[in-house]
């Protein structure tokens, strides 16, 4: 069974550093590469993804979808247990790669790239909560 407010609370949480980005979104991308500016930006993105991918897994648990063997197993037992469609599926690996190099190779983290997808991706981040909120169990 979907721990129903557990996978809210998730939402909730994810929603509010959606808000704090949008609250602090640069103009352009010369404001972005300010320091204080960009550390900010890359954080809030960095914990909304990580609250993505925690919703991911409270459902395949609460959906008795099998132990994933990696990460993108989740993404994949989604897809075919139709909580999420093919294009979110390809989504959701796009974010957790993004989250991967902003933890990981943080000295190598592309400006441009995640100045883009502040700029033009964070729709994804409704997306996933329309399709996760439509396949929950009430």
């Amino acid at each position: 069974m979907v721990d129903r407010e557990r996978v809210l609370a998730k939402l909730d949480e994810m929603d509010g550093y959606l808000a704090e980005l949008h609250s602090i979104m640069p103009a352009n991308l010369d404001e972005y590469r300010r320091v204080e500016k960009r550390r900010a930006c890359e954080r809030l993105v960095q914990v909304s993804v990580e609250c993505v991918i925690d919703v991911c897994h409270l459902m395949v648990a609460g959906l008795r979808l099998g132990l994933p063997g990696e990460e993108d197993d989740v993404f994949e037992k989604l897809e075919a247990a139709g909580v999420v469609s093919t294009s979110m599926h390809a989504t959701l690996r796009r974010m957790k790669g993004c989250r991967n190099i902003l933890v990981h190779e943080y000295g190598h983290v592309l400006d441009e790239l995640v100045f883009e997808t502040i700029s033009t991706r964070l729709g994804d981040f409704a997306e996933f909560k329309r399709q996760v909120l439509t396949a929950m169990p009430p």
